[in-house]
């Protein structure tokens, strides 16, 4: 099993079959909120459904064209996070996350999300980490905007959202960019 530390409290390891109970239970605890900002809570609605998702991510991972993790924070399953795509040909990774509404406000999001990008640029050897999110949704867009990520622009109507069209926002970081970044904030340090 592989598990990427973060920090004391908080690590990233690959998603597993075994991890679709903890998924779903934390889903179904947060399904309200999580609800206002991603689609696919009306069709997952039993455990065979995380199961599916879990085996098309399995499915992804070994064709190395996705990655998705599940966050741990102080040893409990609190969210999603990873590549929901990597664009070899244009050396692209494309992240996205949710995180359990009880475990909002403790900068987990801010840290999975510096860690993924940090990873897409060292190891993967990526040009560019894209994040989205819906306009309104401040919250998701909060992460890479205090991560230094460039706002791109909006793409119209961009994502049904059960009734209604939601506008995105794109956030870019470029790997020159971030290496400056994290420079400068090393001679900070």
């Amino acid at each position: 099993m592989f598990v990427h530390k973060i920090n004391e409290e908080l690590s990233l390891k690959l998603i597993e079959l075994r991890d679709a109970k903890s998924i779903f239970k934390l889903t179904n605890q947060s399904r309200e909120y999580l609800r206002e900002w991603l689609p696919w809570l009306d069709t997952t609605t039993k455990i065979e459904d995380t199961e599916e998702y879990i085996k098309m991510s399995l499915k992804g991972i070994a064709e190395n064209r996705s990655l998705n993790t599940v966050i741990l924070y102080k040893g409990s399953h609190v969210g999603v996070a990873g590549f929901n795509e990597i664009n070899w040909s244009n050396k692209t990774a494309y992240i996205g996350y949710w995180l359990g509404e009880q475990f909002q406000g403790n900068g987990i999001m801010t840290e999975v999300a510096k860690a993924l990008t940090d990873y897409a640029f060292s190891e993967l050897h990526l040009n560019k980490v894209e994040i989205r999110a819906a306009v309104e949704n401040k919250k998701s867009r909060s992460v890479p905007e205090r991560l230094g990520f460039v706002n791109e622009g909006c793409i119209r109507q961009a994502e049904w959202l059960y009734d209604h069209y939601v506008d995105h926002v794109i956030y870019g970081m470029l790997a020159g960019e971030w290496m400056v970044q994290e420079e400068t904030q090393e001679g900070r340090r």
